[in-house]
């Protein structure tokens, strides 16, 4: 064999040996990367508070809108915007004139009621003395009729006599009812002139701040009524006790109870956080929205509790309070706190469908067709799973979840502490993953990471 022969055959056979080498390089390193990279957390104990997160307007717990019983111009106004004031304390006042001459209209027709009252009275004593002697001479004539001394034409004259002197006693005794209850509704709509008098007078009905001030001097304003409430004139508003007004979804309302604690974040103050407590819960839905696009929510006051914004008072004035009414706020509203209790990362959790006792198409028998229809049309049961990080391998293990804050989830049953659960990236937890596929554990910032 010649020299150029030799040469060529130890080449090939050197390129086989090498494409060899490079195949099972490939493959080795094949295996050592084969699996999905994975983060994983041990379980550990915390304590996890669970919240309702809403969003609403503070508002003074007490804010009482003003307006006038009468109609009127307002003459005079003793108190501005801001203005801090007490129970009874002179607010406005309307035009009293024309009220005055009802009140004396009044009083007039009440002394006139009662003249006629004293008349019939009077007449009444009248008739009652007439009826008295028709009385005795209808008795005196019915004896003489008896014994035959009178005519019969005398006797009836007597008779009727003593019917109608009785009649108009009863005539007198009615007219007198009705004097006396004109008289009473003569002073009915006097005491009625007397308050609307009063009424032209405006005061405050409870200590506070006015809030909002809507008319000026000279204004007319309506006075309340069965179809109206009438002008506001003011509003009165308790700046010391501050709620929010959110509205919570139905949904998380089941959740939220009163006496709930909360924590407030203002717009107003940034990076500062208020406590409060549940005070008030509607019992009826607010609904927004028509058909299918309708929100259902309920509303909720929270008190802003004074003690964690006590820093902020103004001690020249108790009145004050750093709030305004309408000022933004969002709530996170405490509803439920488990204390050292077993929690993962909430992406370690997933769920999947539960399909024990469902016959896989593939092992059907033409027995099994109608079981099939039957089992399709149920509904499979969704179940939380974790994936356990096993030796590079990824164990399903179904759990029973309890309360969640943002971050982690109670672990009821179904895992130990110190287990390690996969928690990332969430593609895989929450859909890719399959019990007993192989999986390498990394760190975070290296879950991405492409191989060079």
């Amino acid at each position: 064999m010649s020299k150029s022969k030799k040469r060529k055959k130890f080449l090939i056979w050197g390129g086989i040996i090498l494409i060899i080498v490079l195949v099972v390089l490939a493959l080795t390193k094949e295996g050592k990367d084969h699996g999905t990279k994975v983060t994983i957390e041990k379980v550990n104990k915390r304590t996890l508070i669970e919240t309702v997160s809403a969003n609403g307007k503070i508002q003074p717990e007490l804010d009482i809108k003003i307006s006038p019983y009468i109609s009127g111009e307002v003459v005079e106004l003793y108190v501005k915007e801001g203005d801090v004031v007490k129970n009874g304390d002179l607010l406005a006042k309307i035009d009293p004139k024309i009220y005055i001459s009802g009140y004396e209209r009044a009083t007039a027709t009440l002394q006139m009621q009662k003249a006629s009252l004293a008349n019939s009275k009077a007449r009444l004593a009248q008739v009652k003395a007439q009826f008295s002697k028709a009385q005795e001479d209808y008795k005196r004539n019915k004896k003489l009729f008896e014994q035959s001394v009178i005519s019969q034409s005398d006797f009836d004259a007597a008779k009727s006599a003593y019917e109608v002197a009785k009649e108009e006693v009863n005539a007198a005794e009615e007219n007198v009812k009705a004097a006396r209850y004109s008289v009473n509704s003569s002073e009915a709509s006097l005491k009625e002139a007397k308050e609307n008098l009063t009424r032209t007078s405006i005061y405050s009905p409870a200590d506070g701040t006015v809030s909002t001030l809507n008319v000026e001097k000279g204004e007319r304003v309506t006075g309340a009524s069965q179809f109206s409430s009438g002008t506001e004139i003011m509003k009165i508003a308790n700046l010391k006790r501050m709620v929010v007004v959110v509205e919570v979804n139905e949904n998380d309302i089941v959740r939220v109870s009163l006496g709930d604690t909360c924590i407030i974040e203002v717009d107003a103050y940034l990076n500062k956080k208020f406590e409060g407590i549940v005070t008030e819960m509607a019992t009826s839905a607010n609904v927004v929205g028509v058909s299918a696009d309708q929100v259902t929510n309920f509303e909720v006051k929270i008190l802003i509790l004074q003690n964690s914004y006590q820093d902020m008072m103004d001690k020249s004035n108790v009145s004050s309070s750093p709030f305004r009414p309408g000022m933004s706020a969002s709530v996170d509203i405490q509803t439920e706190t488990g204390r050292n209790v077993l929690t993962v990362p909430i992406q370690a959790v997933t769920t999947r469908a539960d399909t024990t006792g469902v016959v896989k198409e593939e092992k059907m028998t033409d027995s099994q067709e109608e079981e099939k229809d039957v089992v399709s049309k149920e509904k499979i049961e969704l179940v939380e799973y974790v994936f356990l990080f096993d030796e590079g391998k990824a164990i399903m293990q179904k759990v029973k979840t309890g309360i969640q804050d943002d971050m982690y989830i109670q672990i009821i049953e179904g895992l130990n502490e110190g287990d390690e659960v996969i928690t990332g990236p969430y593609r895989a937890v929450s859909k890719k993953l399959k019990n007993g596929d192989e999986v390498i554990k990394v760190e975070k910032k290296d879950l991405f990471k492409k191989e060079k």
